[in-house]
């Protein structure tokens, strides 16, 4: 569905009130959004990088962890900040700052990222269920298709309901870690050292990429931007800096939480597999394996596949979110979150079949490193924007960040670029040096599509500072500013389409569209039988249901006829979605009239939601009535 003034995530804006609170309970009302961010930092793609780092180089890279929060909760902060002031998400502030085209690469970018991210949830429950029970992870991966409507169901309860059950998750998971901590008594000393700088080699080089790529997610920077927009807060100047600052406190207290949990991996895989000498260990089912005997409990492992199963599940819930504010932001469009979410894990489940089927289920912990790793490479698309929008004294008036945070930020992005291009350059010699004959495919594919990337992080980069032109016309809305309005003449309808359904709707529909058209209009009442024979044998069914049908159609018809109104009736055979907007095609219609029943989510997927389909499909206007 296009929407002309659609709200990011428009089912639950403004839907929790943060107003008129003092105190504790302010700050309760705002604590929320960065908690289902911070499931981002702990999804089982970080568990792979974090034990990988640990087992391959102890405590050596824990600063990089230091150093990614920190990173995190800058950029976390500055999209918390330009969804409270401009009340735009990032995609939103995109798509009016920047030419369709460059919007539609930043959107396939992204939905990139997002699934990378799904891959590693996929994974990531299908190995929780392995550990725990047994099942064979290509039936663990099978049934990750199945969480797709868990959001719908959440959703129906409020956000705060959505807010409770990942903070729920997220306790599962620290508790769990922190019982891991104890038992296996990490040397201080040495994890002392390991907030010094350093990169030992170039595989650590790649795994410290990955654990950037792991926790500083593109996404969570496309979500945050929305997910603050769920508070309704005072829109005054004092109002919006309170925002801002008890956002600021929701990301620290849920960001150091993600840190805790990931430290406590590295910690946790340095000061058992690195300690024991086990340097190769980067599975998370080896770690599994191998976490009772070097602890001394079999709970270590228990706990360790419980807290895998709550990271992929919570995480779930957090993609879907990203998802639907990526594609509705870039391309304002729309479709059912079902279907969007179906979509999103079939894309993450087919290279986790390719590699299970054709590798085994040894090589998933190289996907999942290589999952993240591709999510740091999109971070440059999400993370350069972000600076430029939230530094925009234009559009941001006096809430635009101050020149050390803007010079941090910078700092940020330019790690985080040089890291990337230093890794794809390294990767490209890899392979042209591995690839012999095939060379010239490498040439051909790979190059030139890496030097396109090259070139959109440019004109992203530096646009906004050589072109003063903005595409944006407001600064408060994505959609533009109010045209100039006719002399308004009421519209003359003169033939008009009714559905009916023989429900209480029916009286609704018709009153309404014969309020529209007047006498002077000719209607055409139309129904369309449904069954199964009707389906299948159109017109020539001749069963119970459409003699009814016709008989009550037809009573309608007479009594409007006895009021002085000019009717028409035809009955349709099988799907309404394609036989009303044949019919309303057929009768040249200049207005449709339909009844809408209030279906919840449930009754919209067992029934079908025909009025939205319809509407698309029609040329006229839709007058819905209920």
């Amino acid at each position: 569905m296009n929407s002309p003034s659609r709200k990011s995530l428009s089912e639950v804006n403004a839907s929790v009130d943060a107003t008129n609170r003092k105190g504790i309970r302010k700050l309760l009302a705002f604590l929320g959004p960065a908690y289902l961010v911070s499931v981002g930092y702990m999804d089982p793609g970080n568990w792979a990088t974090d034990i990988a780092g640990g087992s391959k180089f102890g405590y050596a890279l824990i600063w990089v962890l230091l150093m990614s929060n920190l990173m995190a909760l800058l950029l976390q902060s500055l999209s918390a900040r330009l969804g409270v002031v401009r009340q735009l998400d990032l995609a939103q502030a995109s798509r009016s700052s920047y030419h369709p085209i460059v919007n539609f690469c930043l959107w396939i970018l992204a939905e990139i990222a997002i699934a990378a991210c799904d891959l590693a949830e996929v994974l990531g429950m299908a190995i929780g269920l392995q550990l725990l029970f047994g099942l064979p992870l290509i039936w663990g991966v099978s049934l990750t298709v199945l969480d797709t409507l868990l959001l719908l169901v959440l959703q129906s309860y409020g956000m705060r309901k959505i807010e409770a059950f990942i903070i729920a998750l997220v306790a599962i998971i620290g508790v769990s870690f922190l019982m891991e901590m104890i038992w296996a008594k990490p040397d201080m000393g040495e994890l002392a050292k390991g907030f010094i700088p350093s990169i030992p080699s170039d595989e650590a080089l790649y795994i410290a990429i990955g654990i950037i790529g792991a926790t500083v997610m593109p996404h969570n920077l496309y979500l945050h931007s929305s997910l603050v927009q769920t508070r309704r807060i005072d829109t005054s100047e004092k109002g919006i800096w309170s925002a801002i600052k008890y956002n600021f406190i929701d990301s620290a207290i849920a960001l150091n939480a993600a840190f805790f949990v990931n430290a406590a991996i590295l910690i946790l895989a340095a000061s058992t597999f690195f300690r024991a000498g086990m340097f190769e260990v980067s599975d998370i089912q080896d770690s599994y394996k191998f976490l009772a005997p070097l602890t001394g409990t079999k709970w270590a492992s228990i706990l360790f596949g419980v807290a895998l199963v709550a990271a992929g599940q919570s995480s779930t819930i957090t993609g879907t979110l990203a998802g639907q504010v990526v594609m509705e932001g870039y391309l304002n469009l729309r479709i059912a979150p079902w279907l969007r979410r179906l979509i999103t894990r079939l894309i993450a489940i087919v290279p986790a079949y390719v590699v299970i089927l054709m590798y085994g289920e040894g090589k998933t912990g190289e996907l999942l490193v290589f999952s993240q790793v591709v999510l740091s490479l999109q971070l440059g698309f999400a993370v350069i924007p972000l600076i430029h929008f939230t530094s925009d004294k234009e559009k941001m008036g006096v809430f635009a960040i101050k020149p050390w945070v803007k010079i941090a930020a910078w700092i940020i992005a330019f790690i985080i670029v040089s890291l990337n291009v230093k890794l794809v350059l390294q990767e490209i010699k890899g392979w042209l040096a591995s690839a012999g004959e095939n060379e010239w495919m490498i040439w051909m594919l790979v190059i030139p599509i890496c030097l396109a990337t090259g070139v959109l992080l440019l004109y992203i980069t530096f646009k906004p500072l050589f072109d003063q032109r903005r595409l944006e016309k407001n600064a408060r809305s994505p959609h533009g500013t109010a045209s100039v309005l006719e002399p308004l003449v009421k519209p003359n309808y003169k033939r008009v389409a009714i559905t009916i359904d023989f429900s209480k709707v029916d009286s609704v529909s018709i009153s309404n569209a014969v309020a529209q058209g007047g006498k002077e209009a000719t209607y055409l009442l139309v129904h369309i039988v449904e069954t199964a024979g009707a389906i299948w044998y159109g017109s020539e069914i001749a069963d119970r249901e459409s003699d009814d049908d016709k008989a009550a159609l037809k009573n309608y018809a007479e009594q409007l006829q006895q009021q002085g109104y000019q009717v028409q009736v035809e009955i349709g055979y099988g799907n309404p979605k394609q036989i009303i907007p044949e019919i309303v095609t057929r009768f040249n219609s200049d207005l449709l009239v339909m009844g809408a029943h209030g279906h919840k989510w449930a009754k919209d997927l067992i029934f079908g939601t025909t009025v939205d389909t319809v509407r698309h499909r029609v040329d006229i206007p839709v007058l819905i009535v209920r």
